[in-house]
């Protein structure tokens, strides 16, 4: 449904690069020819919030009278609408890019496997009349920069789907009961583009839900827990969460989702991460040496790799020197591990 409608929006600055105002303009215009060729709604409103109002979306519309629902507040949205927010993108890696443990590489691609069968199974093998809501929940844990973010983007690439990508902060909220609309929300938003949904810095969603409430913001966590059990039961899709540090994960989890360990490279996954940053146009010393760039650090990740390979190509750039020497990378890994140290103890 294509129905040409006039848009009013008031409030731009007017000190406002008027090239940055008109792509605004285009993207809500974008998203609201979207939600009207989706729904039946013939008009929307839309007040942004300020830190004395809350999201208006109804108010003063005639949104109701196509969809009544009397239980639903004049300043909540429907989930159509909240969905929005949430967009899936294009993949950003590929497997070819990663560096993990032979073993968790083949895990990795045996759940992608299975991802592919899933509609010959479900749909033509008739088994979605024994689960409807067949879904492949996976969550990748381990220490920060070890290929999570990468990984759940190269599965988006093999299946040929869009990644939407979300993390704890942007789904919790600082209003009581918008943090499980947002839960449910971003499902929609998922299921709606076809997308792989891959949540990061799940921790807090995660884990074992709280018997002894004593704050709102706990039970806060506890109802965005209960109702992540429930999108997890109905979504027909594929979902990756990426966590650190949980140790008790809640036992409604353990039993519905695949756990998959990134651990820290060993020897032989960094000397592969060197040769991988190290690219042939980065002007390298002959006494550059894989061998013992490899050996030298035991606890840093691919990230920290990808760190140091930067920072010692910019000093030396900026230094006037003509090449980057082995002493330059090691400065910048033991800087990287210094500044990690300084952060947990501050």
């Amino acid at each position: 449904m294509n129905r040409p409608f006039d848009l009013i929006i008031r409030g731009i600055p007017d000190d406002l690069p008027e090239t940055v105002a008109a792509l605004c303009r285009s993207r809500l215009h974008n998203a609201v020819t979207e939600l009207l060729s989706k729904t039946r709604l013939k008009a929307v409103k839309i007040m942004i919030e300020t830190a004395s109002s809350r999201l208006d979306m109804h108010a003063g519309s005639p949104l109701g009278t196509e969809h009544p629902d009397q239980t639903r507040p004049s300043d909540d949205p429907p989930i159509e609408v909240r969905a929005l927010q949430y967009q899936a993108q294009q993949p950003l890696f590929t497997f070819d890019q990663l560096v993990v443990p032979d073993a968790l590489m083949e895990d990795l691609l045996s759940a992608v496997e299975v991802m592919w069968v899933e509609h010959k199974v479900f749909d033509e093998w008739g088994l979605r009349t024994i689960q409807p809501f067949p879904h492949s929940a996976l969550n990748f844990h381990g220490p920060p920069g070890t290929g999570k973010t990468l990984a759940a983007h190269a599965i988006a690439h093999t299946l040929k789907r869009s990644i939407l990508v979300a993390s704890y902060a942007e789904i919790e909220s600082k209003f009581h009961g918008e943090g499980p609309k947002n839960v449910k929300a971003i499902f929609h938003a998922a299921e709606r583009d076809q997308a792989i949904l891959f949540i990061d810095e799940a921790d807090s969603l995660l884990s074992k839900r709280l018997t002894e409430v004593t704050q709102g913001s706990e039970q806060a966590i506890n109802s965005m827990r209960s109702q992540l059990f429930i999108c997890l039961q109905e979504f027909r899709g594929v979902v990756i969460f990426a966590t650190n540090l949980v140790e008790n994960y809640d036992k409604a989890f353990e039993t519905r989702v695949r756990y998959l360990h990134f651990p820290l490279p060993d020897e032989h996954c960094r000397r592969e991460i060197w040769c991988r940053h190290l690219v042939p146009q980065l002007p390298l010393a002959e006494n550059v040496s894989i061998d013992q760039l490899a050996a030298y650090a035991d606890d840093i990740c691919g990230r920290d790799i990808r760190n140091a390979v930067i920072d010692a190509a910019v000093r030396v750039a900026r230094y006037g020197k003509a090449q980057v020497e082995l002493r330059d990378l090691i400065e910048a890994v033991d800087r990287i591990k210094a500044a990690r140290i300084t952060v947990k103890s501050s």
